[in-house]
């Protein structure tokens, strides 16, 4: 039997290698076979047909004595009191199931499929199905792999840690099954122990649990070849993109079947898709379904970066869910959060009782706004476990596009700090060097390793070329969130129409650099949550003209330069705050209004869709010409949208509740023109003022042009026209 001090380390969770002592060992002329089973009141050995009888040693050691080598894995037998006999294969007779060429690769950086190797494996080792367990671990004296199946005690199964990984720490365990609840006790060099869910788990317990759950992908069929091909031929840049924000836990369409507190994704996939497919946006955005612990964070402050949320269901039924919509030809890009992580106790922080994934220093390891703790992105393997999961949801789970959450705390170190709350870059600077590597890295990877992907920067500041190429000297994203538009159009908006005339520069300004980058425009959750208000009530005047402004911005925005993000809720000019805990209100489309924002809503997407002038040279000064930007007395704006082909659309803004007869406007042809969109058609619930649906021009020059037409512009209106045919 090994010595005291052995079983002690063992038992006590500070051996480095227990696969060393326990499990099948020569012993002069014979072999001896140790186990750990403490609850076992026999315990005999089965090998080539025979079987040996143990000896019971004290604090629940076995041994076994072999007259020789097996030739194949052997079984134990072991008889628990009260319960039959269970027999099963040796985890400590199986050689390791991490190769030397995936370690150097995760320490160097470069493992871009660390998910296949880490974590949880569906694997085979002597002819023998199982699931092997790896974690880095690199500061722990010891980790042990605890779960259902030895009763979550911390000392029947210690794993051991490979030679030569830095720090990598593995187990194979012989047939054990898929849904196995699993975590790692992880003993620090305080002597503490810790449990810690898996960082690399596919799928997680259904909170409040932590625990990881056995999971393996291989079984996920896809039907989405059609839409994959055309996605790898397509620039997102070139191309309509009006997406529709998603929180999945209060979205809750009357029609959406729920069993229990939440719906499944399968059944969320044809209730959305159906529903987006008749709205006519191009994309969803889905609010982060990388697992999460606390409701209220909306999935920002994740726990399981390869894990999409079990609240849905597993990941055999989110693949579902991406498939159902790329059938239907509907894109999904999800929320990714690589700027921080929660200080939840079972997750990464802290994770073998070290600063592991976060910086040591508090100043550039935690986030005081949010309490989260910030990625060490200049760690190596830290860098690779973030670029790892950005390529498995864009990979494993053919995803098209993902926006990164805060992206300007990552780049500067003094972000929300105060002076002496925050450490200099090497060359005394703001700048965080290490996580603009990590992002250029990230977009370089993504955009070479799944093309026609988007990576979209929700980035706030002024930091230059976010969406230009690498080579060109920015970070490589494809586009960035135009906050600047939003915040200013949103005042402008909200701005009694009487004083609008003082504030034209706040909806003129954005066209001074919307072709800086590659913008988004987004009217976002951010914009409807913490007392904001939703965007009805951000609209200012009695009932009628809070809807015609909504209307009017709507319009504005699908005619701006730049791709289109409306939050759900947002269609149906829902009332109240939005608010994770409520569904939609789904009620008010029995009333006309909202159901007039509806019917606009799915008006404008089709219009968009159908029109490349509005988006073909969305980054382009080639695909806008103001008309007059200039008439701030009246609140009127004009200007031209173009395409590729100079067909052009015309956008006429008035923008107070006064009508402006025989209106003129400069147009850039001569000819008939028909009205694609007036915002004050009764079936939206305007007015229609005056309306008719073709204006013809007469040689007489405004605004610079050589002909003009004479409109009757209905009270706070948008109209689009387009050269007729």
């Amino acid at each position: 039997m090994i010595s005291p001090e052995q079983q002690n380390a063992i038992c006590e969770l500070h051996h480095e290698s227990p696969h060393s002592y326990l499990g099948l060992h020569q012993h002069g002329s014979k072999w001896i076979v140790r186990n750990y089973e403490p609850y076992a009141e026999k315990l005999s050995i089965t090998s080539s047909g025979k079987t040996y009888d143990s000896t019971k040693h004290e604090n629940g050691f076995f041994t076994t004595t072999l007259t020789k080598k097996p030739n194949s894995p052997y079984q134990i037998n072991t008889q628990y009191p009260n319960s039959d006999k269970l027999t099963k294969y040796d985890a400590y007779s199986f050689l390791p199931t991490l190769g030397d060429l995936d370690v150097h690769l995760m320490h160097e950086g470069n493992h871009l499929e660390l998910y296949k190797v880490l974590g949880s494996q569906a694997t085979t080792s002597n002819n023998i199905p199982g699931i092997s367990f790896k974690v880095w671990a690199p500061d722990a004296r010891g980790v042990s792999l605890i779960g259902n199946f030895n009763g979550w005690n911390r000392a029947i199964n210690p794993m051991r840690k490979l030679i030569g990984s830095n720090g990598i720490w593995e187990i194979f365990m012989p047939e054990m099954s898929l849904g196995e609840y699993y975590k790692f006790a992880i003993k620090t060099q305080s002597g503490e122990i810790i449990e810690k869910q898996d960082p690399l788990g596919k799928l997680s317990e259904l909170r409040p649990g932590t625990a990881s759950v056995v999971w393996d992908n291989s079984a996920i069929t896809w039907s989405d070849d059609q839409w994959l091909k055309q996605r790898e031929n397509t620039d997102p840049l070139n191309s309509p993109l009006s997406i529709y924000e998603v929180h999945l836990g209060s979205w809750n369409h009357p029609d959406l079947k729920r069993e229990g507190e939440f719906a499944n994704y399968r059944d969320i996939a044809h209730t959305l898709g159906q529903y987006i497919k008749e709205m006519g946006y191009t994309h969803i955005e889905l609010l982060p379904i990388t697992e999460f612990p606390y409701d209220p964070s909306w999935g920002y402050q994740a726990t399981g970066y390869f894990a999409p949320s079990s609240r849905f269901g597993t990941p055999a039924d989110f693949a579902y869910f991406v498939n159902h919509l790329h059938e239907l030809n509907i894109g999904v890009l999800i929320d990714w959060v690589p700027a921080h992580f929660p200080t939840d106790r079972h997750a990464l922080g802290q994770f073998d009782g070290s600063s592991l994934y976060e910086h040591d220093n508090p100043d550039e390891g935690y986030h005081p706004d949010w309490n989260t703790f910030i990625f060490n992105f200049g760690r190596t393997e830290v860098s690779n476990f973030l670029i790892s999961s950005a390529l498995y949801w864009l990979k494993e789970f053919h995803i098209d596009g993902l926006r990164v959450d805060a992206v300007a705390s990552m780049l500067y170190r003094d972000y929300s700090r105060k002076e002496g709350e925050w450490r200099t870059n090497k060359d005394g600077g703001r700048e965080n060097y290490e996580a603009i590597e990590f992002l250029k890295r990230l977009n370089t990877l993504a955009h070479e390793h799944c093309p026609g992907t988007m990576v979209i920067a929700e980035e706030s500041t002024a930091f230059p070329k976010v969406s230009r190429p690498t080579y060109d000297g920015g970070l490589g994203f494809t586009m960035k969130w135009n906050m600047g538009w939003m915040h200013d159009t949103l005042a402008y908006f909200s701005t009694e129409p009487i004083h609008r005339k003082y504030h034209q520069n706040q909806l003129t300004f954005s066209l001074v650099y919307a072709f800086n980058e590659n913008f988004v425009l987004p009217l976002s959750h951010d914009e409807v949550v913490h007392g904001k208000g939703s965007l009805i009530q951000k609209m200012p005047g009695d009932t009628w003209q809070k809807f015609a402004n909504l209307r009017c911005l709507y319009a504005y925005m699908y005619a701006h330069p730049g791709k289109k993000i409306f939050f759900m809720g947002s269609e149906i000019a829902q009332w109240h705050e939005w608010s994770e805990s409520k569904s939609l209100d789904w009620a008010t489309l029995n009333n006309g209004d909202h159901l007039g924002i509806q019917k606009i809503s799915k008006k404008l997407n089709h219009i968009y869709q159908n029109e490349s002038c509005f988006w073909e040279n969305d980054f382009s000064h080639e695909g806008f010409e103001w008309i007059d930007a200039q008439d701030s007395e009246q609140s009127v704006l004009s200007f031209i949208r173009k395409n590729s082909k100079n067909e052009q659309i015309l956008c006429i803004m008035n923008l107070t509740p006064v009508p402006r007869d025989h209106y003129t406007i400069g147009v850039p042809h001569p000819g008939s023109y028909k009205v694609l969109l007036n915002t004050d058609d009764c079936d939206y619930g305007g007015s229609d003022y005056l309306s008719q649906s073709l204006y013809s021009s007469s040689p007489n020059s405004a605004h610079n042009k050589d002909n003009s037409i004479s409109i009757n512009l209905p009270p706070l209106s948008v109209l689009y026209l387009k050269l007729s045919d």
